[in-house]
């Protein structure tokens, strides 16, 4: 058994400790298990701001400015440690985005 310490340590590990930067993609494809990056990533630079919003919940919010993905239409999401991929998730396309708007994703992961 893991005890609700354990899981709000190991939570706030990923935390400060497991991801440092984000990607986003025009890719939709399945994720494979040994991928090592998105399927078809832009070069933009997201930001990323991560909290513990409860004992066991890590919350990502990853944003883009629209003037950096002006007409594209978004389908993958990823955050890396480093160079390493350590979650992708694909989803229905979002946009395309004028300049003046602002892509946020927002990504809940849970210590179970």
């Amino acid at each position: 058994m893991i005890t609700d310490e354990l899981k709000s340590q190991i939570a706030t590990h990923i935390k400060d400790n497991l991801f440092d930067s984000a990607k986003i993609g025009l890719g939709g494809n399945a994720t494979s298990p040994t991928a090592t990056d998105l399927d078809v990533p832009l070069s933009v630079v997201p930001t990323i701001v991560k909290t513990k919003s409860d004992l066991n919940v890590i919350e990502v919010k990853v944003s883009v400015a629209g003037s950096s993905i002006q007409g594209q239409v978004i389908r993958e999401v990823g955050l890396f440690d480093g160079s390493n991929l350590v979650y992708r998730t694909n989803f229905e396309g979002v946009g395309p985005f004028s300049t003046t708007e602002t892509l946020e994703l927002f990504i809940l992961l849970e210590v179970e």
